[in-house]
């Protein structure tokens, strides 16, 4: 087997008698790096101390992972332009911090006759928030509301 040394510094083809002899002299252990190569790499560690380091690597990553969300406003066919305009800060807001914007809009009653209506407020909204964003799935019809989903750029 190709024996690595706690340094970093490759002994050459050992055998595993002369490997292990050389962990047990420096008090570490023998560990397995490759065991599909040819002939298997062996390295002389400390286990923990590898597990530890193992261990804060998994954790670092965890931490830079940014995980998205799905936030969601709702809106109404005849929304007023002062209501729009707050609900449009609130989606700017969140797809700058890097979520993603689920945009609802509910139609009551004989609002359902006028679909095109939804449509306009929708697309407005798609075209005030192309500068940041881009429409994941376009606007489409669940049951009594058209829904849009926009994520960030």
């Amino acid at each position: 087997m190709r024996l690595i040394d706690q340094y970093g510094e490759a002994h050459g083809i050992v055998t595993r008698e002369a490997a292990l002899e050389r962990a047990t002299s420096a008090g570490l252990d023998l560990v397995e790096i490759a065991a599909d190569a040819e002939p298997p790499v062996v390295k002389i560690v400390d286990v923990g101390k590898l597990k530890y380091q193992k261990q804060k690597q998994r954790a670092e990553q965890r931490r830079k992972q940014k995980v998205i969300e799905i936030k969601e406003i709702k809106l109404r066919p005849n929304i007023d332009i002062h209501d729009y305009e707050v609900k449009m800060r609130s989606a700017k807001r969140f797809l700058e911090e890097g979520d993603k914007v689920k945009v609802t809009l509910r139609f009551r009653g004989r609002e359902m006759a006028h679909p095109e209506l939804g449509m306009k407020v929708l697309d407005r909204v798609r075209d005030e928030l192309d500068v940041i964003a881009k429409v994941e799935s376009s606007p489409r019809f669940e049951g009594r509301q058209m829904v849009m989903v926009i994520a960030p750029r």
